[in-house]
Protein backbone atom coordinates (compact mmCIF):
# COMPACT_ATOMS: atom_id res chain seq x y z
CA UNK A 1 0.00 0.00 0.00
CA UNK A 2 1.15 4.07 -0.94
CA UNK A 3 1.62 5.65 2.02
CA UNK A 4 -1.14 8.22 2.41
CA UNK A 5 0.95 11.14 2.39
CA UNK A 6 2.10 10.14 -1.32
CA UNK A 7 -1.73 9.74 -2.57
CA UNK A 8 -1.90 13.47 -0.92
CA UNK A 9 0.90 14.99 -2.74
CA UNK A 10 -0.03 13.56 -5.75
CA UNK A 11 -3.13 14.56 -5.65
CA UNK A 12 -2.03 18.62 -4.72
CA UNK A 13 0.17 18.29 -7.92
CA UNK A 14 -2.40 16.61 -10.29
CA UNK A 15 -4.74 19.98 -9.65
CA UNK A 16 -2.14 21.93 -11.07
CA UNK A 17 -0.67 19.96 -13.54
CA UNK A 18 -3.72 17.84 -14.80
CA UNK A 19 -4.52 18.56 -18.27
CA UNK A 20 -7.98 19.81 -19.71
CA UNK A 21 -8.85 17.88 -23.42
CA UNK A 22 -7.62 21.07 -25.16
CA UNK A 23 -4.46 20.82 -23.37
CA UNK A 24 -3.96 17.30 -23.98
CA UNK A 25 -4.57 18.20 -27.59
CA UNK A 26 -1.83 21.37 -27.59
CA UNK A 27 0.57 19.66 -25.83
CA UNK A 28 0.30 16.08 -27.69
CA UNK A 29 -1.13 16.32 -30.71
CA UNK A 30 2.03 17.16 -32.60
CA UNK A 31 3.87 14.29 -31.37
CA UNK A 32 0.63 11.87 -31.55
CA UNK A 33 -0.08 12.70 -35.59
CA UNK A 34 4.00 12.11 -36.06
CA UNK A 35 3.79 8.46 -34.38
CA UNK A 36 0.62 7.77 -36.09
CA UNK A 37 2.11 8.60 -39.68
CA UNK A 38 5.43 7.25 -38.90
CA UNK A 39 3.94 3.70 -38.01
CA UNK A 40 1.82 3.73 -41.17
CA UNK A 41 4.58 4.74 -43.40
CA UNK A 42 7.33 2.61 -42.37
CA UNK A 43 7.48 -1.64 -42.56
CA UNK A 44 10.31 -2.28 -40.36
CA UNK A 45 7.45 -3.76 -38.02
CA UNK A 46 5.84 -5.96 -40.38
CA UNK A 47 9.22 -7.25 -42.20
CA UNK A 48 10.48 -7.96 -38.82
CA UNK A 49 7.28 -9.52 -37.77
CA UNK A 50 7.86 -11.71 -40.74
CA UNK A 51 11.37 -12.57 -40.22
CA UNK A 52 10.71 -13.93 -36.59
CA UNK A 53 7.98 -16.28 -37.30
CA UNK A 54 9.29 -17.78 -40.57
CA UNK A 55 12.86 -18.22 -38.53
CA UNK A 56 11.35 -19.10 -34.91
CA UNK A 57 8.30 -20.63 -35.27
CA UNK A 58 6.91 -23.05 -32.87
CA UNK A 59 8.78 -21.22 -29.82
CA UNK A 60 7.49 -23.49 -26.92
CA UNK A 61 9.02 -22.75 -22.92
CA UNK A 62 12.11 -25.34 -23.16
CA UNK A 63 12.60 -25.20 -26.79
CA UNK A 64 15.70 -24.35 -28.32
CA UNK A 65 13.49 -22.25 -31.10
CA UNK A 66 12.50 -19.99 -28.44
CA UNK A 67 15.73 -19.59 -27.43
CA UNK A 68 16.57 -18.64 -30.59
CA UNK A 69 14.05 -16.34 -30.93
CA UNK A 70 15.68 -14.70 -27.89
CA UNK A 71 18.64 -14.26 -29.11
CA UNK A 72 17.86 -12.48 -32.26
CA UNK A 73 15.27 -10.18 -30.52
CA UNK A 74 18.44 -9.37 -28.14
CA UNK A 75 20.73 -8.75 -31.32
CA UNK A 76 17.91 -6.52 -32.92
CA UNK A 77 17.30 -4.23 -29.87
CA UNK A 78 20.76 -3.70 -29.32
CA UNK A 79 20.92 -2.39 -33.03
CA UNK A 80 18.36 -0.18 -32.03
CA UNK A 81 20.36 1.24 -29.83
CA UNK A 82 18.80 0.42 -26.68
CA UNK A 83 19.97 -0.51 -23.24
CA UNK A 84 19.11 -4.11 -23.74
CA UNK A 85 19.28 -6.96 -20.64
CA UNK A 86 17.88 -10.34 -19.96
CA UNK A 87 16.34 -12.23 -17.11
CA UNK A 88 16.70 -15.79 -16.27
CA UNK A 89 13.84 -18.05 -15.47
CA UNK A 90 13.28 -21.61 -15.20
CA UNK A 91 10.65 -23.10 -17.16
CA UNK A 92 8.10 -25.87 -17.91
CA UNK A 93 9.73 -28.51 -20.45
CA UNK A 94 6.87 -29.96 -22.20
CA UNK A 95 7.40 -32.13 -25.26
CA UNK A 96 4.90 -33.23 -27.89
CA UNK A 97 5.99 -36.18 -29.91
CA UNK A 98 4.46 -37.59 -32.32
CA UNK A 99 0.30 -38.18 -31.54
CA UNK A 100 -2.54 -39.08 -33.81
CA UNK A 101 -6.25 -40.17 -33.16
CA UNK A 102 -7.95 -42.59 -35.59
CA UNK A 103 -11.38 -43.48 -35.91
CA UNK A 104 -12.20 -47.39 -35.87
CA UNK A 105 -16.14 -47.32 -35.67
CA UNK A 106 -18.53 -46.71 -37.12
CA UNK A 107 -16.64 -45.06 -39.65
CA UNK A 108 -12.65 -45.52 -39.85
CA UNK A 109 -10.26 -42.69 -40.41
CA UNK A 110 -7.81 -40.07 -38.99
CA UNK A 111 -8.80 -37.47 -37.04
CA UNK A 112 -6.71 -33.98 -36.80
CA UNK A 113 -5.66 -33.77 -33.09
CA UNK A 114 -3.64 -32.21 -31.04
CA UNK A 115 -2.97 -33.68 -27.54
CA UNK A 116 -3.26 -30.79 -24.61
CA UNK A 117 -0.03 -29.52 -23.07
CA UNK A 118 0.94 -30.55 -20.02
CA UNK A 119 -0.67 -34.14 -20.46
CA UNK A 120 0.93 -37.32 -20.53
CA UNK A 121 0.95 -39.99 -23.45
CA UNK A 122 0.06 -43.04 -23.91
CA UNK A 123 2.63 -45.10 -22.32
CA UNK A 124 4.22 -45.66 -25.55
CA UNK A 125 1.69 -47.60 -27.17
CA UNK A 126 -1.51 -46.65 -29.26
CA UNK A 127 -4.92 -46.93 -26.69
CA UNK A 128 -7.74 -48.02 -27.90
CA UNK A 129 -11.23 -47.75 -26.46
CA UNK A 130 -15.22 -47.05 -26.75
CA UNK A 131 -15.69 -42.93 -26.60
CA UNK A 132 -18.50 -41.64 -24.20
CA UNK A 133 -19.82 -38.71 -25.85
CA UNK A 134 -21.18 -36.09 -22.87
CA UNK A 135 -22.26 -32.21 -23.38
CA UNK A 136 -20.53 -31.12 -20.20
CA UNK A 137 -19.42 -31.88 -17.00
CA UNK A 138 -22.76 -32.03 -15.53
CA UNK A 139 -23.70 -34.63 -17.92
CA UNK A 140 -20.53 -36.89 -17.07
CA UNK A 141 -21.78 -36.48 -13.48
CA UNK A 142 -24.87 -37.84 -14.77
CA UNK A 143 -23.50 -40.76 -16.09
CA UNK A 144 -20.49 -41.09 -14.18
CA UNK A 145 -20.97 -44.97 -14.05
CA UNK A 146 -20.75 -45.57 -18.06
CA UNK A 147 -17.11 -43.44 -18.14
CA UNK A 148 -15.33 -46.41 -16.34
CA UNK A 149 -12.44 -47.57 -18.81
CA UNK A 150 -13.80 -45.11 -21.48
CA UNK A 151 -12.33 -42.23 -23.64
CA UNK A 152 -14.44 -39.65 -22.25
CA UNK A 153 -15.49 -36.75 -25.06
CA UNK A 154 -17.09 -33.80 -23.85
CA UNK A 155 -18.72 -31.81 -26.93
CA UNK A 156 -19.96 -28.90 -25.01
CA UNK A 157 -21.98 -25.68 -26.38
CA UNK A 158 -19.03 -23.24 -26.77
CA UNK A 159 -20.51 -19.54 -25.13
CA UNK A 160 -17.51 -18.22 -25.02
CA UNK A 161 -13.90 -18.59 -24.45
CA UNK A 162 -13.81 -18.04 -20.79
CA UNK A 163 -16.65 -20.82 -20.46
CA UNK A 164 -14.97 -23.49 -23.16
CA UNK A 165 -11.75 -23.22 -21.67
CA UNK A 166 -12.98 -25.03 -18.55
CA UNK A 167 -12.88 -28.08 -20.31
CA UNK A 168 -9.74 -27.86 -21.85
CA UNK A 169 -7.80 -27.10 -18.55
CA UNK A 170 -10.22 -29.88 -16.50
CA UNK A 171 -11.46 -32.19 -18.61
CA UNK A 172 -8.62 -34.90 -17.90
CA UNK A 173 -9.34 -34.62 -14.32
CA UNK A 174 -13.49 -34.64 -14.39
CA UNK A 175 -13.08 -37.48 -16.50
CA UNK A 176 -10.44 -39.39 -14.71
CA UNK A 177 -12.53 -39.09 -11.55
CA UNK A 178 -15.25 -41.60 -13.24
CA UNK A 179 -12.27 -43.85 -14.11
CA UNK A 180 -12.06 -43.00 -17.96
CA UNK A 181 -9.07 -43.97 -19.69
CA UNK A 182 -8.14 -40.64 -21.69
CA UNK A 183 -10.08 -37.38 -22.22
CA UNK A 184 -10.78 -35.31 -25.85
CA UNK A 185 -12.84 -32.19 -25.64
CA UNK A 186 -14.08 -30.36 -28.69
CA UNK A 187 -11.78 -27.76 -29.66
CA UNK A 188 -11.45 -24.24 -28.02
CA UNK A 189 -13.16 -22.23 -31.17
CA UNK A 190 -16.57 -21.24 -31.90
CA UNK A 191 -15.40 -21.42 -36.03
CA UNK A 192 -13.42 -24.22 -37.21
CA UNK A 193 -12.20 -25.80 -40.49
CA UNK A 194 -11.41 -28.66 -39.41
CA UNK A 195 -8.77 -27.03 -37.07
CA UNK A 196 -7.81 -28.50 -33.51
CA UNK A 197 -6.66 -26.32 -31.25
CA UNK A 198 -4.34 -27.02 -28.23
CA UNK A 199 -3.68 -25.22 -25.03
CA UNK A 200 -2.44 -26.26 -21.60
CA UNK A 201 -4.55 -28.53 -18.90
CA UNK A 202 -3.98 -29.19 -15.44
CA UNK A 203 -4.02 -32.53 -13.58
CA UNK A 204 -6.04 -32.54 -10.65
CA UNK A 205 -4.01 -33.57 -7.07
CA UNK A 206 -6.05 -36.82 -6.10
CA UNK A 207 -6.68 -38.42 -9.79
CA UNK A 208 -4.68 -40.63 -12.04
CA UNK A 209 -3.24 -38.98 -14.68
CA UNK A 210 -4.37 -39.70 -18.59
CA UNK A 211 -3.94 -38.52 -21.67
CA UNK A 212 -5.62 -35.66 -23.24
CA UNK A 213 -6.27 -34.93 -26.46
CA UNK A 214 -8.60 -31.69 -28.57
CA UNK A 215 -10.31 -32.85 -32.01
CA UNK A 216 -12.04 -30.70 -34.40
CA UNK A 217 -15.01 -29.04 -33.53
CA UNK A 218 -16.80 -31.07 -36.90
CA UNK A 219 -15.74 -34.60 -35.31
CA UNK A 220 -16.41 -34.09 -32.20
CA UNK A 221 -20.39 -32.99 -33.17
CA UNK A 222 -20.16 -35.54 -35.64
CA UNK A 223 -19.03 -38.69 -32.73
CA UNK A 224 -21.91 -37.07 -30.37
CA UNK A 225 -24.87 -37.48 -33.81
CA UNK A 226 -23.93 -40.97 -33.86
CA UNK A 227 -23.82 -41.51 -30.50
CA UNK A 228 -27.50 -40.52 -29.80
CA UNK A 229 -28.39 -42.71 -32.62
CA UNK A 230 -27.45 -45.28 -30.54
CA UNK A 231 -23.86 -46.09 -32.14
CA UNK A 232 -21.03 -47.64 -30.68
CA UNK A 233 -17.83 -45.22 -31.50
CA UNK A 234 -14.34 -46.56 -31.26
CA UNK A 235 -11.16 -44.65 -31.01
CA UNK A 236 -7.51 -45.34 -31.14
CA UNK A 237 -5.47 -42.63 -29.72
CA UNK A 238 -1.36 -42.81 -29.55
CA UNK A 239 0.31 -39.50 -27.99
CA UNK A 240 3.90 -39.43 -26.65
CA UNK A 241 3.64 -36.01 -24.80
CA UNK A 242 5.92 -36.34 -21.77
CA UNK A 243 7.11 -33.61 -19.29
CA UNK A 244 10.82 -33.18 -18.95
CA UNK A 245 13.33 -31.34 -15.99
CA UNK A 246 12.32 -27.39 -16.25
CA UNK A 247 14.54 -25.92 -18.80
CA UNK A 248 16.26 -22.45 -18.67
CA UNK A 249 14.61 -19.48 -20.40
CA UNK A 250 14.79 -15.63 -20.55
CA UNK A 251 12.89 -12.90 -20.16
CA UNK A 252 14.34 -10.10 -22.74
CA UNK A 253 14.26 -6.70 -21.62
CA UNK A 254 14.83 -3.39 -23.23
CA UNK A 255 14.77 0.51 -22.04
CA UNK A 256 14.38 3.85 -23.62
CA UNK A 257 15.28 6.01 -20.06
CA UNK A 258 13.31 8.85 -19.01
CA UNK A 259 14.40 12.32 -19.57
CA UNK A 260 13.75 13.76 -16.05
CA UNK A 261 11.78 10.59 -13.56
CA UNK A 262 14.27 7.65 -14.96
CA UNK A 263 12.95 5.57 -12.01
CA UNK A 264 9.65 5.89 -12.66
CA UNK A 265 8.85 3.16 -15.21
CA UNK A 266 5.42 2.63 -17.87
CA UNK A 267 6.10 -1.04 -19.05
CA UNK A 268 5.11 -2.36 -22.37
CA UNK A 269 5.10 -5.69 -23.18
CA UNK A 270 4.28 -9.16 -24.43
CA UNK A 271 5.04 -12.94 -24.39
CA UNK A 272 7.82 -14.11 -26.94
CA UNK A 273 6.63 -17.76 -26.21
CA UNK A 274 3.86 -19.79 -28.35
CA UNK A 275 2.61 -23.37 -28.70
CA UNK A 276 4.57 -25.80 -30.85
CA UNK A 277 2.39 -25.77 -33.54
CA UNK A 278 1.77 -22.86 -36.26
CA UNK A 279 4.14 -19.79 -36.27
CA UNK A 280 2.70 -17.49 -33.00
CA UNK A 281 2.68 -14.76 -35.24
CA UNK A 282 -0.86 -13.12 -33.49
CA UNK A 283 0.07 -15.26 -30.23
CA UNK A 284 1.95 -13.22 -29.43
CA UNK A 285 4.73 -12.35 -32.22
CA UNK A 286 2.70 -9.15 -32.95
CA UNK A 287 2.13 -8.24 -29.33
CA UNK A 288 6.17 -8.08 -29.13
CA UNK A 289 6.87 -6.46 -32.60
CA UNK A 290 3.92 -3.84 -31.95
CA UNK A 291 5.58 -2.93 -28.46
CA UNK A 292 9.20 -3.09 -29.52
CA UNK A 293 8.21 -1.07 -32.56
CA UNK A 294 6.24 1.64 -30.38
CA UNK A 295 9.70 2.03 -28.49
CA UNK A 296 11.80 2.09 -31.53
CA UNK A 297 9.27 4.65 -32.82
CA UNK A 298 9.04 6.98 -29.63
CA UNK A 299 13.27 7.46 -30.08
CA UNK A 300 13.51 7.68 -33.75
CA UNK A 301 11.31 11.19 -33.43
CA UNK A 302 13.86 12.33 -30.99
CA UNK A 303 10.86 12.01 -28.37
CA UNK A 304 12.14 12.12 -24.81
CA UNK A 305 9.65 11.44 -22.22
CA UNK A 306 9.88 12.14 -18.42
CA UNK A 307 9.72 8.11 -17.31
CA UNK A 308 11.49 5.48 -18.51
CA UNK A 309 9.80 3.53 -21.14
CA UNK A 310 10.81 -0.64 -20.71
CA UNK A 311 10.37 -2.88 -22.89
CA UNK A 312 9.78 -6.99 -21.41
CA UNK A 313 9.76 -9.68 -24.10
CA UNK A 314 8.12 -12.49 -21.30
CA UNK A 315 9.10 -15.88 -21.62
CA UNK A 316 6.32 -18.90 -20.87
CA UNK A 317 3.12 -17.29 -20.81
CA UNK A 318 1.35 -20.02 -22.76
CA UNK A 319 2.34 -22.89 -20.09
CA UNK A 320 3.05 -21.43 -16.65
CA UNK A 321 3.51 -17.81 -16.39
CA UNK A 322 6.98 -17.83 -15.01
CA UNK A 323 8.59 -15.36 -16.72
CA UNK A 324 5.86 -12.42 -15.63
CA UNK A 325 6.21 -14.43 -12.22
CA UNK A 326 9.56 -14.24 -11.89
CA UNK A 327 9.35 -9.93 -12.99
CA UNK A 328 7.00 -9.72 -10.24
CA UNK A 329 9.57 -10.97 -7.87
CA UNK A 330 12.68 -9.17 -9.43
CA UNK A 331 11.34 -6.02 -8.85
CA UNK A 332 9.57 -6.51 -5.27
CA UNK A 333 12.72 -7.71 -4.34
CA UNK A 334 14.88 -4.66 -5.46
CA UNK A 335 12.07 -2.14 -4.23
CA UNK A 336 11.49 -0.88 -7.93
CA UNK A 337 7.64 -2.30 -8.29
CA UNK A 338 6.14 1.26 -6.34
CA UNK A 339 7.97 2.73 -9.60
CA UNK A 340 5.81 1.21 -11.57
CA UNK A 341 2.85 3.76 -13.56
CA UNK A 342 1.44 1.26 -15.89
CA UNK A 343 1.93 -2.26 -17.04
CA UNK A 344 1.06 -2.20 -20.30
CA UNK A 345 0.90 -5.59 -21.92
CA UNK A 346 -0.15 -6.60 -26.19
CA UNK A 347 -1.60 -10.37 -26.39
CA UNK A 348 -5.06 -10.06 -27.79
CA UNK A 349 -4.17 -10.18 -31.35
CA UNK A 350 -2.92 -7.55 -34.03
CA UNK A 351 -6.14 -6.76 -35.45
CA UNK A 352 -8.06 -3.52 -35.89
CA UNK A 353 -7.03 -1.52 -32.78
CA UNK A 354 -10.52 -0.30 -31.03
CA UNK A 355 -9.12 1.21 -27.74
CA UNK A 356 -7.98 0.29 -24.80
CA UNK A 357 -9.01 -1.82 -21.57
CA UNK A 358 -7.37 -0.17 -18.21
CA UNK A 359 -7.46 -2.02 -14.68
CA UNK A 360 -6.36 0.77 -12.20
CA UNK A 361 -7.66 3.64 -10.40
CA UNK A 362 -10.87 5.01 -11.61
CA UNK A 363 -9.39 8.97 -11.49
CA UNK A 364 -7.07 7.76 -14.22
CA UNK A 365 -9.88 7.58 -16.85
CA UNK A 366 -10.59 10.98 -17.87
CA UNK A 367 -6.98 12.04 -18.84
CA UNK A 368 -7.10 8.19 -20.71
CA UNK A 369 -9.93 9.23 -22.40
CA UNK A 370 -8.06 12.42 -23.39
CA UNK A 371 -5.04 10.48 -24.67
CA UNK A 372 -7.34 8.18 -26.81
CA UNK A 373 -8.96 11.01 -28.26
CA UNK A 374 -5.73 11.68 -30.34
CA UNK A 375 -6.17 8.15 -31.98
CA UNK A 376 -9.25 9.40 -33.80
CA UNK A 377 -7.53 9.05 -37.13
CA UNK A 378 -7.08 5.38 -36.64
CA UNK A 379 -10.51 4.36 -34.49
CA UNK A 380 -8.55 3.25 -31.05
CA UNK A 381 -10.43 5.92 -28.85
CA UNK A 382 -12.44 3.69 -26.45
CA UNK A 383 -11.37 3.40 -23.15
CA UNK A 384 -12.90 0.65 -21.22
CA UNK A 385 -12.67 -0.68 -17.35
CA UNK A 386 -11.25 -4.12 -17.42
CA UNK A 387 -7.97 -5.13 -19.66
CA UNK A 388 -7.50 -8.22 -22.19
CA UNK A 389 -4.13 -9.71 -22.98
CA UNK A 390 -2.81 -9.22 -19.36
CA UNK A 391 -1.44 -12.19 -18.33
CA UNK A 392 1.79 -11.55 -18.05
CA UNK A 393 1.56 -8.39 -16.56
CA UNK A 394 -1.60 -9.96 -14.13
CA UNK A 395 1.22 -10.50 -11.15
CA UNK A 396 2.15 -6.88 -11.24
CA UNK A 397 -1.95 -5.89 -10.75
CA UNK A 398 -1.37 -7.67 -8.22
CA UNK A 399 0.48 -5.83 -6.04
CA UNK A 400 -0.99 -2.61 -6.76
CA UNK A 401 0.15 -1.87 -9.97
CA UNK A 402 -2.51 -0.22 -13.08
CA UNK A 403 -2.48 -2.27 -16.05
CA UNK A 404 -3.77 -2.10 -19.44
CA UNK A 405 -4.36 -4.42 -22.81
CA UNK A 406 -4.91 -3.44 -26.11
CA UNK A 407 -8.62 -3.74 -27.53
CA UNK A 408 -8.93 -4.92 -31.06
CA UNK A 409 -11.63 -6.63 -33.14
CA UNK A 410 -11.32 -10.04 -32.25
CA UNK A 411 -13.89 -11.75 -34.57
CA UNK A 412 -11.52 -13.82 -35.81
CA UNK A 413 -9.06 -14.43 -32.70
CA UNK A 414 -10.20 -17.64 -31.25
CA UNK A 415 -10.61 -18.96 -34.88
CA UNK A 416 -6.74 -19.03 -34.88
CA UNK A 417 -5.86 -19.43 -31.23
CA UNK A 418 -3.32 -22.14 -30.57
CA UNK A 419 -3.10 -23.84 -33.83
CA UNK A 420 -1.64 -24.39 -37.24
CA UNK A 421 -3.30 -21.59 -38.69
CA UNK A 422 -1.86 -18.83 -36.85
CA UNK A 423 0.80 -17.66 -39.00
CA UNK A 424 1.36 -14.12 -40.86
CA UNK A 425 -1.50 -15.02 -43.70
CA UNK A 426 -4.17 -14.25 -40.98
CA UNK A 427 -2.46 -10.56 -40.23
CA UNK A 428 -2.88 -7.31 -42.13
CA UNK A 429 0.25 -4.75 -42.66
CA UNK A 430 -1.89 -1.69 -41.77
CA UNK A 431 -4.07 -3.30 -38.90
CA UNK A 432 -0.57 -4.33 -37.02
CA UNK A 433 1.09 -0.81 -38.20
CA UNK A 434 -2.37 0.84 -36.50
CA UNK A 435 -1.75 -1.17 -32.99
CA UNK A 436 1.53 0.13 -33.40
CA UNK A 437 0.73 3.53 -33.47
CA UNK A 438 -2.20 3.10 -30.90
CA UNK A 439 0.82 2.10 -28.13
CA UNK A 440 2.99 4.38 -28.64
CA UNK A 441 0.88 7.22 -28.80
CA UNK A 442 -0.70 5.98 -25.39
CA UNK A 443 2.90 4.67 -23.92
CA UNK A 444 4.54 8.45 -24.96
CA UNK A 445 2.26 10.20 -23.08
CA UNK A 446 1.87 8.10 -20.11
CA UNK A 447 5.24 7.89 -19.70
CA UNK A 448 5.64 11.70 -20.45
CA UNK A 449 2.90 13.45 -18.11
CA UNK A 450 4.00 15.74 -15.23
CA UNK A 451 1.94 13.68 -13.02
CA UNK A 452 1.77 9.96 -12.58
CA UNK A 453 -1.50 8.67 -13.98
CA UNK A 454 -2.03 6.21 -11.03
CA UNK A 455 -1.86 8.74 -8.56
CA UNK A 456 -4.90 11.24 -9.74
CA UNK A 457 -7.10 11.87 -7.16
Amino acid sequence: MRHILVFTLAAILCLTACKTPNEIEQEYGDAARQIIEMAENNSLVWDRLTYLTDYYPRRLSGSQMLEDAIDWSVEKLNEDGFEVSTQDVMVPHWVRGHEYATLLSPDQRNMPMLGLGGSIGTGGSPMTGEVLVVSGFDELEERAAEAEGKIVLFNYEYENYGQAVQYRVHAATRAAAHGAKAALIRSVTDFSMQTPHTGGMRYGEDVEKIPAAAITVEDAAWMHRMAKRGETIEVELYMEAEMLPDALSRNVIAELRGSEKPDEIVLIGCHIDSWDVGHGAMDDAGGCLVTWEAMRIIKELGLEPRRTIRLVLFTNEENGVRGGLEYRNKVMANGEIENHVLAFEVDFGVFTPLGFGYTGPESAFPVLEDIASLLEPIGAVTVREGSSGTVDVGPLNREGVAIMGLDVDVERYFWYHHTHADAMEILDKQEVQHCTAAVAVMTYIVADLPYRIDWIE
